[in-house]
């Protein structure tokens, strides 16, 4: 008898603004770094036949160079992927998309201006097909008192206003980054590095966003202090017993762990494998013991 595919359904739904998608979604960075632009586009259908319908991208997300800073060849943009791949768009699918700080050599985590981030915002539409973004987060560098973000979470409000973005998000932020900018326009999700051993300083902006209904978004949950290095097999010993445990790869553990957070909280694991890609999903429907939780901390 076949075993039932698992699907993205399994890690159940929450609403960004007025679209519903399922926890588990999808992060594009890391598509750009493999030449093989087919091998990306298979990945991308895959996932959304696996139920996928939730995809983060950034203008930003491209290689050679961009975040990770890797790659050779011409450029391959994750955007201009993600449309090769699915468009026509399934009407389900959500694209989160990111603008903020500049990536160029030369001025390398600048803030953009409220003129380049219109153009940010352009550029993602040209390279999405799109004539308007589903989420566009502000992604800032947080310098403490030096990092308000109301002029630039302005800027992109007035292009919600122009029905250029339908709704707004926050990335790399504070709390009271998030009072800042909700004071200005609706935020329906909030973007952090965060994992079960990264950033947990954020657990108590986690908890913010719970009681105020914005998406808590995860980037790095399977990485951890890895970061743009990705995913290592250096997993301590309590998630490797509970992956045991579970039949489990320790990385489908830290997805597991990431979406017991909360009901708001989404899962946004990338890769340019087919099978980790399955592997990530079926994540959403392991269910941790209070007892496993407590021992993974």
């Amino acid at each position: 008898m076949p075993v039932e595919e698992i699907t993205a359904s399994a890690a159940g739904s929450w609403n960004l603004g007025d679209r519903t998608v399922h926890r588990m979604g999808f992060g594009s960075m890391r598509l750009t770094t493999h030449p093989d632009r087919a091998r990306a586009v298979r990945v991308l259908r895959r996932a959304v036949e696996l139920g996928v319908n939730h995809i983060d991208t950034a203008a930003f997300y491209v290689s050679p160079g961009g975040p990770l800073g890797v790659g050779t060849g011409s450029p391959r943009y994750a955007a201009d992927l993600i449309r090769e791949a699915l468009a026509p768009y399934p009407d389900d699918l959500v694209i989160t998309t990111k603008v903020g700080p500049s990536f160029d050599e030369a001025t390398r985590h600048r803030e953009l201006t409220p003129a380049e981030l219109r153009r940010e915002v352009e550029a993602n539409l040209r390279r999405l097909g799109r004539d308007h973004l589903d989420v566009v987060n502000l992604r800032i560098v947080r310098r403490p008192g030096q990092d308000s973000v109301a002029e630039r979470f302005g800027a992109l409000a007035e292009l919600r206003d122009a029905g250029l973005i339908r709704h707004l998000g926050l990335s790399n932020v504070r709390a009271d980054h998030l009072d800042e900018a909700q004071d200005i326009a609706p935020v329906v999700c909030v973007q952090n590095g965060y994992a079960l051993d990264l950033n947990r300083w954020a657990d108590e902006l986690l908890r913010v966003c719970g009681e105020r209904g914005v998406a808590f978004v995860p980037f790095f949950a399977i990485a951890g202090p890895g970061r743009e290095a990705g995913g290592g097999g250096d997993h301590d010993d309590a998630v490797r017993a509970v992956a045991h445990a579970h039949g489990a790869t320790p990385h489908q553990i830290r997805l597991a762990w990431t979406l017991h957070q909360g009901p708001h909280v989404l899962a946004i694991p990338g890769t340019g494998d087919p099978e980790h890609l399955a592997q990530n999903v079926a994540a959403g429907a392991i269910r941790l013991t209070p007892e496993e939780l407590a021992r993974l901390g």
